[in-house]
């Protein structure tokens, strides 16, 4: 037995769940386009709720706030990528191999269907505007942070016991991924970014 009485109507609070949750999800959509396309400072909350389709209440039902919105966002882009560098690495055969599915993955994301063509790197782009202390700049700081030291770990296996050199060319290679994802960005696509690719393994070939 449920502990109802017959024809007694038990609380509805499944679809209320639901309905919540897809709204949860239609907002930070929205803001995910937004954000990209016309900047964080640009977006106001009403330009949000009305591309989403929700109420603002709505909005301040699922997030705190707009900063929280924000990190929300920033940290779904986080995830997207990491998706994207998971399915790669899958294909990868080796450690040389793994260290390019980074390079992949960020070719990958440029090469996504975006609104207004590709922009560079949302996570950049958004902590270009927020100010220092932002909670959102720790989330773009540490995803650069696991990008690096992804490419450390896949070194540290391509060269056992060379610890420091697998640091320090995981550290030459960040910095030719950060350059090339600018240069994409001012261009509109992935060119430079599979220009880099090719560059990386050129270099981890040499090793």
């Amino acid at each position: 037995m449920d502990g109802t009485t017959a024809g007694e109507k038990q609380p509805e609070q499944r679809p209320v769940k639901r309905r919540r949750g897809a709204a949860r999800g239609r907002i930070l959509d929205a803001a995910a386009r937004r954000f990209y396309a016309d900047g964080v400072a640009a977006t106001g909350i009403d330009t949000i709720t009305a591309e989403a389709g929700v109420a603002k209440m709505s909005l301040y039902n699922n997030f705190d706030s707009k900063a929280d919105l924000v990190c929300a966002y920033l940290q779904a882009r986080h995830e997207e990528w990491l998706g994207l560098y998971q399915r790669r690495l899958a294909g990868a055969q080796g450690p040389a191999a793994a260290v390019l599915a980074v390079f992949d993955a960020y070719a990958d994301h440029a090469d996504l269907a975006y609104e207004h063509g590709f922009r560079g790197c949302g996570l950049l782009n958004a902590a270009a505007e927020l100010p220092t202390g932002h909670e959102g700049r720790t989330v773009v700081r540490h995803h650069k942070e696991q990008v690096e030291g992804l490419l450390a770990a896949h070194l540290q296996e391509l060269l056992p016991g060379r610890d420091e050199q697998a640091r320090s060319v995981a550290e030459h290679l960040a910095f030719l991924l950060e350059g090339a994802i600018v240069r994409a960005g001012l261009e509109g696509d992935g060119t430079r970014m599979r220009r880099a690719r090719d560059l990386a393994a050129s270099l981890v070939g040499a090793l």
